[in-house]
């Protein structure tokens, strides 16, 4: 096997033994990269491959001297560009910020160094992580390693495809209504969204500020806890960072413990996809098989979480994104009258059609006159849903449900309508509004070889028991040949 497709825990055991090297294995991305990158168009950015290489060299050396090296040793790793890196362009996929160099790095980039991995370079993204399929980046469009002609999910569409090309080993991403977990899902990889406050949110460059959330990418479930091992953790740069402490994911995951797993019934309706149902369906009975208990319970709220989303995450993009005005950083139009006409012009050059349509109905929604009928109101709703899943997690230990109703679809299909957009968004959004721990591991393929996640869903704070449960399914999933490479 290339090492460009291996795990990182696989490539990590091969360091330890001498049986690899950083350099052979940032070699063999390199060499992924130069072979598909211009048909996946995942990253919007990658550093200066002799700058890789040597980093790679050096923790190479650090390893033969026998000094003690990080949990991430010399591993590639992509981030998503909403998430701030020292002395590297950071774009969020956006004409306003196109030529920002952030002078810092963020927390987790931070941490990530720290344990000794090795920066690759910046992955494609809706603009501002406004989106569902990676098409309204102002640069590219990403592609499906699966299937050049669909979308791979969004906002973090990038990190997912870069993860399934074999394009990075891990990968980072950011999550405000589904963009680790459904991208996850449409290319076949595994992503997880932690409790909000596990992960710092500092140099996150933010959309929805009560929702976003760090999230992480892995090949498998063993990769992606090891990654949110490294990133989580209490942050004093950020006030909504848990003091909680952080256990060792990945080195906890295998227990014989019987769950109780509950089973949203409105999440099984008549939209639906059939193929995503019968996935799913086969996942739960492959839980029931395996002495889990599988319960039915319900989420009464949910058909408003998905308008309680949309109000809450464009209020809040309308006053976090206030800040582009093309007065102190970012992109500033070149002819103008007055100060005015300059804010007026900037804005609207600078962001695209998607990133304008919400900063508008969020500022609809704050407005005088319809703050009561709509921004208070959908605040008081999200209450009730969080209420909703807090009697659910009193009869069970983890809620699974589908991700997304229907399985990935056609670039373009979908781009002329946000409304139909909006849909996809359906099973996601309520972890961002209630701040849960979720999962999405991939169940199954379609009769196109497309690939179909599941999402599992954890009490806040236990992700420990989410990847508990993810590493169950997985180990059922691929013992009847499910994997991550599509079926012959």
């Amino acid at each position: 096997m290339d090492l460009s497709q291996m795990t990182a825990c696989q490539l990590r055991d091969l360091i330890s033994t001498g049986q690899t090297s950083c350099v052979e294995i940032m070699h063999s991305v390199l060499a992924q990269i130069d072979r598909i990158e211009s048909e996946i168009q995942a990253f919007i950015s990658i550093r200066d491959r002799k700058q890789l290489l040597r980093e790679a060299d050096a923790i190479d050396q650090r390893r033969i001297r026998g000094e003690r090296l990080g949990p991430l040793t010399g591993l590639p790793v992509a981030v998503k560009d909403s998430i701030s890196t020292q002395d590297l362009v950071t774009t969020c996929a956006s004409k306003m910020l196109e030529n920002y160099v952030p002078s810092y790095d963020a927390t987790v980039v931070a941490r990530l160094r720290a344990a000794d991995a090795v920066i690759l370079g910046k992955t494609n993204m809706d603009e501002f992580s406004m989106g569902s399929s990676t098409e309204n980046s102002a640069f590219q469009i990403t592609r499906n390693p699966h299937n050049l002609d669909y979308a791979p999910g969004g906002t973090s569409g990038g990190s997912a495809a870069a993860i399934a090309a074999d394009e990075t080993v891990l990968a980072i991403g950011g999550d405000t209504g589904g963009s680790v977990r459904q991208p996850a899902a449409f290319c076949g990889v595994v992503g997880v969204k932690p409790t909000y406050g596990r992960v710092s949110r500092y140099g996150l460059i933010a959309y929805g500020s009560s929702l976003d959330q760090i999230g992480v990418f892995g090949k498998d479930t063993t990769d992606a806890a090891l990654l949110l091992s490294v990133i989580a953790g209490h942050d004093q740069l950020d006030s909504t960072s848990l003091l909680t402490d952080v256990p060792d994911y990945s080195n906890e995951l295998k227990t014989t413990d019987p769950l109780r797993i509950g089973v949203p019934q409105e999440y099984f309706g008549e939209g639906l996809d059939r193929d995503v149902r019968s996935a799913i369906d086969r996942a739960i009975q492959l839980l029931s098989a395996d002495g889990h208990e599988i319960l039915d319970v319900s989420l009464p709220h949910t058909s408003f979480a998905l308008p309680t989303y949309y109000i809450i995450a464009s209020a809040e993009a309308s006053s976090n994104l206030a800040r582009y005005d093309g007065c102190q950083y970012g992109f500033r139009a070149d002819d103008f009258d007055s100060l005015i006409d300059m804010m007026c012009k900037t804005r609207t050059q600078g962001f695209g059609d998607e990133v304008k349509r919400r900063i508008l109905l969020g500022t609809y929604v704050l407005s005088s006159g319809y703050y009561d009928a709509f921004y208070l109101k959908a605040s008081k709703v999200r209450r009730l849903i969080h209420e909703d899943f807090k009697n659910a997690f009193g009869l069970c230990d983890v809620l699974i449900h589908p991700i997304s109703p229907a399985p990935p679809f056609k670039l373009g299909e979908k781009s002329s309508d946000p409304l139909v957009m909006y849909l996809n968004d359906i099973y996601s959004v309520v972890s961002n509004l209630t701040g849960l721990p979720a999962a999405s591991i991939p169940c199954g393929w379609t009769s196109g070889s497309l690939p179909i996640g599941v999402q599992l869903v954890a009490p806040w704070h236990e992700e420990l028991l989410l990847f508990r449960a993810a590493y169950r399914l997985e180990s059922l999933l691929t013992n009847i040949g499910v994997t991550r490479n599509a079926p012959d």
